[in-house]
This record gives C-alpha cells, structure tokens and sequence, in this order.
C-alpha cells in the first residue's frame, strides 16, 4: 500500500522584487522631504533668519549630502542587508554601534512620520475653512490620515510609487508654475543674484539657514531601504540617490531664489516678517492668480499625504528587516501574501500613530507647535547623526574587504563627508530652537533623546550577545538568497561585484 506525500508548504511570501525603478525610488525619498511644505512653511522663516543669502544655506546642505551620497552609495555595492543604516554602521563600526543605529534609526523614521500628522490636521483644517467653511478637527484629520495612510503602506510597493509619483508632480509644478511667472515678469525689479554675493553669504543668521536646510534633506537616504524591490539594485540606487539630493539642492535653492526676485531684495525680507506663512501665497496670487494660491493650498495638504506615506513605506521596511534579524518580534516580518507588503509593521505603526495623535488631542496640545515640532525634532536630529556614523563606518568598512574601488570614493570623500555632517549636526543642535520653538529645557531632552536611545541599542546588543548568540553573530548580515543582486553581480564589472565582508 502506498501512500500520497503530503503537499510541501507554499513557500512564505516575499517582498515584490524587481519592481522599483530609479524614477520610483527618487519619488519616495522626494516626496519624504515635502518639497512644497519645506518651501512654503519653512523658507520663509529662513529668510528672516539668514536674509536674501538663504538660498546658499540650500545648496551647500545639498553639497555636503552629494558628499556623502558618494561613499554611501559605494558600500551600498557591497551590503545586500535591508536595514539600512544600522547594516552599514555595522559592518563599518561593529555589530553594537549597529545595533544602537538601528534603535536610533528606528525612532528617527517614526518620529518623521508621526510628527507630521500634526500638521496634516492644522493644514488640512485652515484649507477646509478657507475654501470652503468647513470647520472640521484637527484630531478628525489626523486620525483619518492615519487609515489612508495604512491603506497606502499596506497595498503594493508599486502603488505606492504611482501615488506618489502624481502627488510630486503636482507640488513641484505649482512651485515652478510660481517660479515661471516670475521669471517671465522679470520679478519685482528685474532679476537679481545678489543673494550669492559674498557679502550676503556670511551674515550672522546663515549657521540657523543651514541648521533648517539639513532638516530639508531628511529622509533622502532611505533609498537604500528598497534594496530588495529595487530593479538592478546596484545600478538604481545609487541613481535614484545623486537624482533625489541633486534635485532637493537645486530645486530649493531656485525656489527660494525665486521668492526673493517676487519682492525683491529688499522688500522680500520686510514682507516675510509681516506674514512668513503667507509669503509664497502672495506671491502666487500676485503673478498668478488667487485660483492659484488655492490650489497651493490642497497642494500642501497633497504634499504631506506624500510625506507620510513615503516616511511610513520606510519605516515599515526597517521593522521587517530588524524583525528578521530576530532583534524585534518575528510578527512584524510577515508580508502580505496579495500585495506583497510588510502589513503587520504598517499595521503596528500606525496604531501607535493613533495612539500618539489622541494622547496630544486629550492633551490640548498645538498640532503644530507640539505634535510636529516637538516629535519631528528628535527625527531630524537621530538621521543626521545616523548620516554621521554612516559616513565613519564607510572607510572603515573597506579596509576589511578586497574591493575595486577608488580612494576618492572610499577614503577621501567619507572623511570629508565626516567633518561636513559634524558641523551640520552641531548646528541644527545649537539652533534647535529654530526648529522646536520650545524652552531650554524641552530642547535639553530632545537632544539628549539620541544618545540615550543608542546608549540603549548598545546595552541591547550586550544582551543578545550573551543570551542570543545565534542572533547576534547573524545580525547585519547579507542574506543567503538575493536574485536581484546575484544577476546585478554577473552583469557588472569587478567593481560593482558583490563581495563578501566580515562584520566584527
């Protein structure tokens, strides 16, 4: 008598591999930015602060991140691990540092993401009540986008990109429809480029512009993120990088420029202190027309439905791969078996959105002034240092391996990538108040936020080292089976060869 074997298991699903293109990955960390609220809400503010020399604060932020980009970039042909930050830290500066980045990085995303449900709810409200009198919450908002945001993180990878792909067109064309009329009009008194003269360059209010144009940048680096959906991942990534920091750089710094030609040199400044908030309305309404300062309005509504979903696609790809390194629960690294996703992190982040949204609601908290800035602020400041440590772990990373790689790329532009993002971090640091608007002593402890979560990702990894040991030996590793990069291998050339590295 024979018997019939049972059935094998269908095999667990994966994330969808190979659907990521370089335009798709430079939407997601574009639209993470939120060029038109960065614009609209943020510049202003860095007029007043740096003058009509703002728009240098723009370029050189987007400088130094091209810098970096470019050892970053370098080792990404090289560490097939999905988490990110924490891989490259690793293999750089050691397996506990790695696991005080990934905690770090961990909160950096979340912070990100769930600070700007604040603003979705302030926004979302004034544009409701200035156009159509619509009186509705902001908590209403907020916990609204919460679900529309699961819902976008939940479908597919390649929905995401479509959505955001059209959301960012449409910020970005009415900042340039903006930008065309006044260059068409000649701006106020004809075109200027005074605002790159010497002179404006080293007023005593640039160090607080940079410190506000570095926060503009958060996010861009998560490209590294989509590894595993990305097509051809060693050519794509690196791609959608320099695209998504060059764009950023050179996109604000006009921008900003092309605000200062709407007034004019000298009444720009005297205009942004009456009214910073409405200073790109205006000017739109003015060359324009004020159908288009409507529509600017629903755009920054747009924008940060962009953002979030952007922000919450990155952090839910970090929890699924710090869930398969066995370092958070196991649950989290479930995908969807339809579409794909990683849908038990969407749906763990998302209530714990709900749950930071209502606490600061009962609270009758600011949405702006509380809910954003004070939760967005240790993000900023958790990335940048994130950036920081990447940039060290960079030379140190290939002196361990053989590789094909130049000097400039794995040596010199690291190292000055090192003293750029220092500087940077100190200056978001001694202007934090910039971006929280709070007293010494709230700033005193979302500074001191980041040392404390790594200190605590370091006495973490002590522990897994002595009680999972397993755990620890395989956290940051390369995965065994990766298709995608073991045909970018056979297509490239020795530099571009995936090799092996130690991780200490």
């Amino acid at each position: 008598m024979t018997t019939t074997p049972a059935p094998a298991a269908a095999p667990a699903p994966t994330l969808r591999s190979g659907t990521l293109g370089t335009a798709d990955i430079a939407f997601f960390v574009v639209s993470a930015a939120a060029p038109l609220t960065v614009m609209a809400g943020v510049a202003p503010l860095g007029l007043l602060i740096g003058g009509i020399g703002a728009p240098a604060g723009y370029l050189v932020a987007g400088i130094t991140l091209t810098i970096f980009a470019v050892g970053f970039t370098t080792m990404s042909r090289h560490v097939r691990n999905g988490g990110g930050f924490y891989a490259y830290i690793s293999r750089g500066l050691g397996r506990p540092a790695g696991f005080g980045a990934a905690l770090l990085a961990l909160l950096g995303y979340l912070a990100m993401n769930i600070g700007v449900y604040g603003l979705l709810g302030s926004a979302t409200h004034d544009t409701l009540l200035s156009l159509f009198g619509v009186d509705v919450p902001w908590p209403v908002i907020a916990l609204l986008g919460v679900v529309v945001i699961w819902y976008g993180g939940f479908r597919s990878i390649d929905f995401g990109a479509k959505v955001l792909g059209v959301l960012l067109l449409g910020e970005t064309a009415i900042l340039f429809l903006l930008a065309v009329a006044v260059l068409a009009r000649g701006g106020a008194h004809g075109l200027s480029l005074h605002s790159f003269a010497p002179g404006n360059l080293t007023t005593g209010g640039m160090p607080g512009v940079l410190s506000m144009a570095f926060a503009a940048f958060t996010g861009f680096e998560s490209t590294v993120i989509y590894r595993r959906e990305a097509k051809h991942a060693d050519r794509t990534i690196p791609r959608a990088t320099y695209a998504a920091v060059a764009f950023l750089g050179l996109f604000y710094t006009f921008i900003v420029w092309m605000i200062i030609q709407a007034f004019g040199d000298k009444q720009v400044i005297a205009t942004a202190a009456k009214d910073p908030t409405g200073l790109f309305f205006s000017a739109i309404t003015t060359y324009v027309g004020p159908w288009a300062a409507d529509a600017m309005h629903v755009m920054i509504v747009t924008s940060l439905i962009a953002s979030l979903l952007a922000f919450h696609n990155a952090t839910n790809r970090y929890g699924l791969a710090m869930a398969e390194e066995g370092v958070l629960p196991r649950s989290l690294g479930r995908i969807h078996f339809r579409h794909r996703s990683p849908y038990i992190a969407g749906i763990a982040q998302s209530v714990l959105a709900v749950v930071v949204v209502a606490g600061f609601a009962a609270a009758g908290a600011d949405p702006y002034t509380r809910l954003l800035l004070w939760v967005n602020t240790p993000g900023v400041l958790g990335l940048i240092t994130l950036q920081l440590l990447a940039a060290l772990a960079v030379p140190l990373f290939f002196r361990r391996i053989t590789h094909g790689e130049g000097t400039l790329r794995t040596v010199v532009a690291p190292a000055l990538a090192t003293l750029l993002l220092g500087a940077a971090l100190c200056l978001v640091i001694a202007h934090i108040d910039l971006l929280t608007g709070a007293s010494d002593s709230v700033n005193l402890v979302l500074i001191l936020l980041i040392p404390a979560v790594f200190v605590a990702g370091l006495g973490y990894a002590l522990r897994v080292r002595s009680r999972r040991p397993h755990i620890y030996a395989a956290f940051a590793a390369d995965p065994a089976e990766d298709p995608g990069a073991r045909a970018d291998s056979r297509n490239a050339g020795p530099a571009d060869s995936v090799l092996p590295a130690t991780t200490p």
